[in-house]
């Protein structure tokens, strides 16, 4: 670049000097873990180490189970940012708060409260096991609730924002036209709001797939029951190291996919989720 052009850029685009050093020592931080699993992953024995009957499982799970759990978060968690972004309640704060609060609390926390909901002698759980017998904790079904549980917050976030930034204004031409609530919201609503559901989607995908802690606290970790692809990670790095790098491989990649999937929304200047 010319000095010229150096000279006619924006004062808002340059980088002043003192900052660089530093940017540059938190781009290091930040990536040469990730270039060290990499460059020292056995490439090798990648094919048999992910084709192993353990590994194979914790991935099926993994697929099934993070699958179901944001298919439970658009059912619910849609609803719901509808209530967050339109309703004028002055309760609607407290109740954001709350709902969001997993995105912030630890995920062994989210697990030990799970427990306490839903387990044996949970304050609803209580009541499935002595009625029908039937208990959620340590079942393949409990990796759903956990995963839920951590990231249906996640598109709440991003279908709120579109909700909010959405143009108000064809929907009450919707209304005023004599569309039912139900007919604006299926036929008009949805529609603007499909590109931060699908982020959201996407993003609640993602992070069920890489839950861990409230996983492993309120389902265990079962081998084709309950051990999903962190949990194997887990397991398999106390005893098998190289098999923990190459499911980590795996959920690295996943994660890679995710931002290029959404970077678009998230990555352009002045972009965000919703």
């Amino acid at each position: 670049m010319s000095v010229r052009a150096a000279v006619r850029r924006p004062a808002h685009e340059r980088v002043p000097w003192p900052l660089r050093v530093p940017a540059a020592v938190a781009t290091a931080f930040l990536l040469l873990p990730l270039a060290g699993m990499v460059v020292l992953a056995p490439w090798a024995d990648l094919p048999r180490l992910l084709t192993a009957t353990q590994a194979v499982q914790a991935l099926r799970l993994s697929l099934v189970t993070a699958t179901a759990a944001t298919a439970v978060a658009v059912v619910l968690g849609v609803p719901l940012a509808f209530v967050l972004a339109r309703s004028r309640s002055r309760a609607v704060p407290a109740l954001r708060a709350l709902v969001t609060l997993p995105l912030v609390l630890p995920p062994v926390v989210g697990g030990v409260a799970l427990l306490l909901a839903y387990g044996r002698n949970g304050i609803v759980g209580r009541w499935g096991w002595e009625w029908f017998g039937v208990q959620v904790p340590f079942t393949t079904a409990a990796v759903v609730v956990a995963q839920t549980f951590v990231a249906m917050p996640f598109l709440v976030v991003s279908v709120e924002g579109a909700l909010r930034s959405a143009d108000a204004g064809l929907e009450e031409a919707a209304a005023t036209l004599g569309a039912s609530p139900a007919t604006t919201f299926r036929r008009v609503t949805l529609p603007l709001v499909a590109p931060g559901l699908a982020a959201g989607a996407v993003l609640c995908w993602a992070r069920a797939l890489g839950e861990f802690g409230a996983t492993v606290t309120f389902a265990g970790n079962l081998p084709g029951v309950t051990q999903a692809m962190p949990s194997a990670v887990y397991r398999a790095f106390e005893t098998d190291p190289p098999s923990a790098v190459a499911l980590s491989l795996v959920l690295l990649a996943v994660s890679v996919a995710v931002l290029l999937l959404l970077r678009d929304r998230w990555l352009r200047p002045g972009g965000s989720a919703a």
